[in-house]
């Protein structure tokens, strides 16, 4: 009977509160600032990336096909939290409706998870490259790479599907306030008005579960890949070693985040807002920069890109 009561006052809650990151305007004036620049960055920066890819046939590989794909997925990533916070920086009441939170949450875990996926997709296109190098084209096919952008792109839907599903159905009756600047599950659920044992262990089942293994797949991938740099001649390790050293970076900031928010129960930690803005803010602008800083390719095909759009202007 009170479990039909709890069920029924699940409408009662329609909006939350956010807390944001700071209660200081001085320190929010600053902070909206700092995030606005690094959105437009990112945003520039991806975008360029995806543009250059597409407009250069030399750059028509797999590696660059899934570096499209994580330009594009961070652009999503981004600008499904910091919009939101840059327009709650003025904002005295920072609500959000429960569809929107429930929206947000779910597109942070489909862009979060397919990106986790396609780490590790690029982790194994970098291993056949470098340890099976006669046969990258014949493993490597775009008939595969197809599949396993579709699969990627499948499985962080599934994954969201089951995260938000077990969040939806929970009772929210009371307590309306968020501590963070965006909605995600392990804040949301502690909300509820009943016991949420069972699905903080299924929550952390599925996302810590994913983020461990597939960093553990990671590492052991590029612990593969560095062994077989030893046999290489020195020109080519170094250059390699350069696009692991990348990959790695990533990974590391990436799923650092992943781990440790969704690897434990749904407790708060001081930590939290500050992993948080790394994962949803300061990331997706590095990325870019860590995977084009220093390739040589990348940065031929951007001038080349510039050079070409000079050339029309001139005509």
């Amino acid at each position: 009977m009170e479990e039909a009561v709890l069920l029924n006052q699940t409408s009662l809650v329609t909006y939350f509160w956010l807390r944001g990151l700071s209660v200081n305007q001085k320190a929010q004036i600053a902070m909206f600032s700092m995030f606005l620049i690094f959105y437009v960055l990112t945003l520039i920066g991806n975008i360029l990336i995806v543009i250059t890819i597409i407009y250069d046939h030399q750059l028509h590989t797999p590696m660059y096909f899934f570096l499209s794909n994580l330009s594009f997925i961070d652009v999503c990533h981004s600008t499904v939290t910091v919009p939101k916070m840059l327009r709650d920086t003025w904002s005295e009441e920072k609500l959000i409706s429960f569809d929107a939170c429930v929206t947000q949450m779910f597109f942070l875990h489909l862009f979060a998870c397919t990106e986790i996926f396609l780490l590790t997709v690029m982790a194994y296109d970098r291993y056949v490259a470098i340890c099976k190098p006669l046969q990258y084209m014949i493993v490597m096919n775009w008939k595969v790479c197809m599949l396993l952008a579709v699969a990627l792109w499948t499985g962080g839907t599934i994954h969201s599907i089951a995260l938000i599903s077990l969040t939806i159905k929970l009772p929210y009756c009371g307590p309306d306030e968020i501590d963070n600047f965006f909605c995600d599950v392990p804040q949301v659920i502690k909300l509820a008005c009943t016991d949420t044992h069972v699905i903080e262990i299924l929550i952390v089942s599925n996302s810590g579960l994913i983020s461990v293994v597939c960093f553990v797949v990671l590492v052991v991938s590029y612990a593969v890949i560095l062994v077989s740099l030893r046999q290489q001649i020195f020109k080519g390790r170094r250059k390699a070693l350069s696009t692991c050293a990348a990959h790695l970076t990533v990974v590391t900031l990436f799923l650092g985040h992943c781990i440790f928010i969704y690897s434990r129960p749904s407790t708060s930690l001081p930590e939290d807002k500050v992993v948080s803005v790394f994962f949803t803010a300061v990331t997706p602008l590095l990325n870019p920069i860590i995977y084009t800083l220093r390739n040589e390719e990348m940065k031929s095909a951007f001038n080349k890109l510039v050079g070409r759009k000079e050339r029309k202007e001139e005509k």
